[in-house]
């Protein structure tokens, strides 16, 4: 069938990308679901900062891909074999398909499922192949965290969709396949915030408030957003935040001074070796600093070695939240429809599949915290 979908030829395309256009919007040939798979007629799709990251070459990704990896729709057809979904099941798609079957799939870390890893960095589907062509070349199309969802219609392997509450808006729904599992799991499962404890988030994206939101559900104690953006520091106290602080050359020294010698948990979402190490200096003897963002891959860290000894100091990654999508997804699901995770408070923007670009812009400038394509 044909499909339209926004395709990143080129990495590095230089903003304004009003002006510049990185994401043509391309007719394209979606073949079929194969075995295990389904084919997805999109509804929603939310605008990533690992979507930016692709775009500006600092995440790179095989050329030519469909782009997008955070999105929600409605099962169309069943490739052979499938059984668990049915036509017209609404669907939240997650960025790592998991296998199931794997190592750490089996020891319930579905997020460094290797096979899905492996997909994900070869640009296709779990099962290896690729469904997307350009209409008229024939060239072929790679897929985007097997998912590529600036696309009216895609076709993802069944192990990357979660059935989900037909009641909750696609627009919202989308939310929860990338922002949401990533920071509220961030908070929960690698950080395990517990009652009372002093917190600290390093960026307020989509992402960010979600660790917030994460958070106020853990019921942190003293909790520390940080930002450059004065609209979203008041936008984290709306959602709970205590104390909002300025990221800059202060921003240490302040958090340290309002927790009283650093916060037992800080999780870092922005992707920058120097936030992270600015991260790091706000946590506490004794605490855990927990980074989700994704710098470029030629950024170090430096950090005093001795410190994670003589102060018993914890520095972990946390990769989709440390989630297991099918588990968690639908209980921060629920805990949304009962009033404990404000999430349509992060949603500030829509737009349309042609004006993309203009929605990088926005997410780059930093006046948005997350934007839905929303398809007809």
């Amino acid at each position: 069938m044909r499909v339209r979908s926004a395709v990143l030829r080129e990495m590095g395309t230089p903003p304004p990308y009003a002006e510049s256009k990185p994401l043509e919007i391309v007719e394209l040939e979606l073949d079929p679901p194969g075995p295990g798979e389904l084919l997805i007629k999109v509804r929603a799709a939310g605008l990533c900062h690992s979507d930016l990251s692709v775009i500006n070459g600092s995440r790179p990704r095989a050329m030519p891909m469909a782009l997008g990896h955070e999105a929600a729709g409605e099962v169309v057809e069943l490739g052979e074999g499938v059984t668990a979904f049915a036509p017209g099941d609404h669907v939240v798609l997650a960025f790592v398909p998991a296998c199931g079957e794997c190592e750490p799939c089996l020891a319930g870390r579905a997020a460094l499922c290797e096979p899905g890893a492996a997909a994900n960095t070869e640009g296709s589907l779990l099962s290896g192949a690729h469904r997307l062509a350009h209409a008229e070349s024939g060239e072929e199309i790679h897929h985007h965290l097997g998912v590529s969802a600036f696309s009216d219609h895609i076709v993802v392997s069944e192990a990357s969709a979660i059935k989900v509450d037909p009641e909750l808006p696609f627009e919202l729904a989308a939310l929860f396949g990338c922002a949401v599992l990533t920071g509220v799991g961030a908070a929960v499962n690698a950080a395990r915030i517990q009652p009372g404890q002093r917190v600290a988030v390093f960026g307020l994206g989509g992402v960010g408030l979600s660790a917030l939101l994460g958070a106020v559900l853990q019921e942190a104690g003293t909790l520390v957003a940080v930002d450059v953006v004065a609209e979203k520091l008041e936008l984290a106290k709306e959602l709970g935040a205590t104390h909002a602080v300025e990221a800059g050359p202060g921003a240490v020294a302040a958090i340290r001074e309002i927790t009283g010698g650093g916060a037992e948990h800080v999780i870092e979402t922005v992707g920058s070796a120097a936030v992270l190490s600015d991260a790091y200096e706000a946590t506490r003897r004794g605490g855990t600093t927990t980074t989700v963002g994704l710098p470029d891959p030629s950024q170090m860290l430096s950090i005093p070695a001795v410190s994670l000894v003589a102060e018993e100091r914890t520095l972990r990654g946390s990769y989709l939240g440390s989630s297991v999508p099918a588990r968690d997804l639908p209980h921060f699901i629920d805990l949304h429809r009962r009033g404990k995770l404000d999430v349509a408070r992060l949603l500030t923007h829509t737009l349309t599949l042609d004006e993309i670009n203009e929605g990088f812009d926005l997410l780059a400038s930093g006046e948005a915290v997350r934007q839905a394509v929303i398809f007809d």
